[in-house]
């Protein structure tokens, strides 16, 4: 079976895109993705949206860019047969240390709840998947470097078992996110195969840079 990739979703501290429509959507210098216009992305009320950390911010901003990339809609009570796998540069650990730091703040007694939801790596995720009525299996991938080719891979073998129809694949962090729509249907017009995608992740890079090669790399077909 042929993986292909069918929407490309990325944010970063200056920029909000998606790869296969073109999309590049400045942010106000200095205040990053809490300026984007919700309204734009969200089609309806994410309410959890103000509370969440950063990351999980980041990461449901960039699968409803990937989702809208490659064609799909999400509406309230609709469930997708849609999973993800993501990975991070640093896992949970800015909202661990938030955690921690308030519950010495209280008098080593008690902490804010709603810290305490995001001191798991795969929250951001559970977030999205509610939030997108996504069925799918939920991983959050490790591994020594962080890089997005494991849960690119480990999506693909989902998509190829049956588990899930499409997979959701990338990164988060604090300043940037990419995440990739996956699935194993040959019809349509996607953007490329996974198979074009793993090289050009492997070379390393910041998101910029690697947008920057999918994007040459789509266009010359």
């Amino acid at each position: 079976m042929t993986v292909s990739v069918r929407g490309i979703g990325w944010v970063t501290k200056t920029a909000v895109g998606s790869v296969g429509r073109g999309l590049n959507m400045p942010l106000e210098m200095e205040e990053g993705i809490r300026t984007i216009p919700k309204g734009e992305i969200f089609p309806y009320p994410f309410r959890n949206f103000g509370r969440m950390d950063g990351i999980s911010r980041m990461t449901a901003c960039a699968i409803a860019l990937a989702l809208q990339d490659a064609g799909l809609g999400f509406s309230p009570g609709n469930k997708q047969d849609t999973g993800i796998a993501g990975t991070g540069p640093e896992g949970s650990l800015s909202s661990d240390l938030a955690y921690f730091m308030d519950y010495l703040e209280n008098g080593r007694r008690l902490s804010r709840g709603n810290l305490f939801v995001y001191t798991l790596p795969s929250s951001p995720l559970g977030e999205s998947a509610i939030y997108f009525g996504l069925t799918g299996p939920l991983l959050y991938v490790t591994g020594t470097d962080g890089s997005i080719a494991r849960p690119l891979e480990v999506a693909a073998g989902i998509v190829r078992s049956g588990e899930a129809g499409r997979m959701l694949a990338g990164s988060a962090g604090e300043e940037e996110a990419v995440y990739f729509l996956l699935d194993g249907d040959d019809g349509g017009n996607p953007l490329c195969s996974l198979a074009d995608i793993l090289p050009l992740v492997d070379a390393g890079g910041d998101t910029t840079e690697l947008l920057h090669r999918i994007s040459l790399k789509i266009r010359k077909g």
